[in-house]
């Protein structure tokens, strides 16, 4: 392996505990900015874990005193520089963490800022400690509401909450951010990866895979369909679960009061070609 191949694989560390994988953005001296070979890494990391039926939740944090502290400023300087800009469609979409169709658990243990703070809630669960620091960066540096958080944010605290961090940019804490749903679950610095691999660990075990794909994949669709149509597709969704071996199992372990023991998922995603 070559320096620069190990170094790229280092942007973002891969670790596994059992049916977790926990995913550790690793440019600590620079509290994790985001930079072109960090997205590309943790993107193919999220698509290898896709693949990989023995993983059945993964877990997104930090490495260091910061979650994401947004886009690397050299990186913005370099653009800033440029005469035209042009934005090209890339081969993989920027909320690509979005669309991961396993539990995708935030572990923000410091200054998600700008895109980190994007990336946060990009997640379906949220774990941060007290002291984290929140901040949607974009209105203090001359930008605009970018990567879909205009849409995404106001889904999760409610359009005034979504305005005021969005226009004034401001520093919410971890015990803020609980308040107002911006975060699920707030544990101390030293127990947050603890905590939140306690969490990971109780739906790899005990959650169907199959399940919890078909629910993030209504949750999705509920954003842009009546309640009707969900109710609709719910019933559909229900019809085919029935026939599938996930609901006996789920019955008989609970009857027999053991464990389930559910089938991984594996999922590929269509080529972006």
């Amino acid at each position: 392996m070559t320096d620069t191949a190990s170094e790229y694989e280092e942007t973002v560390r891969a670790e596994r505990h059992g049916g977790v994988l926990v995913l550790t953005l690793n440019r600590p001296d620079r509290l994790n900015a985001w930079n072109n070979a960090l997205e590309a890494r943790y993107f193919e990391l999220l698509d290898e874990a896709e693949a990989d039926p023995d993983v059945r939740v993964v877990v997104l944090t930090g490495a260091g005193r910061g979650f994401c502290a947004g886009a690397d400023m050299d990186d913005l300087a370099v653009v800033r520089e440029v005469d035209e800009v042009i934005i090209s469609e890339a081969p993989v979409p920027p909320y690509r963490p979005l669309m991961f169709r396993k539990p995708l658990i935030g572990a923000i243990n410091g200054a998600a800022a700008g895109l980190g703070f994007v990336h946060a809630m990009y997640c379906d669960v949220r774990f941060t400690t007290p002291h984290a620091k929140f901040t949607t960066s974009f209105s203090r540096r001359g930008l605009v509401a970018e990567y879909g958080v205009s849409w995404l944010l106001p889904r999760i605290v409610g359009r005034g909450r979504a305005s005021e961090l969005l226009l004034s940019a401001r520093v919410v804490s971890g015990i803020e951010a609980a308040s107002m749903g911006l975060v699920d679950y707030v544990a101390d610095a030293e127990q947050l990866m603890e905590t939140t691999l306690a969490y990971a660990q109780d739906l790899a075990a005990n959650c169907s895979p199959a399940s919890m794909s078909a629910i993030k994949s209504q949750l999705l669709l509920a954003e842009e369909v009546s309640f009707g149509d969900a109710f609709a597709d719910a019933d559909e969704r229900t019809l085919a679960a029935v026939k599938k071996p996930d609901l006996e199992e789920g019955i008989v372990s609970y009857l027999e009061r053991r464990p389930p023991s559910f089938a991984g998922l594996a999922l590929s995603r269509p080529r972006a070609d």
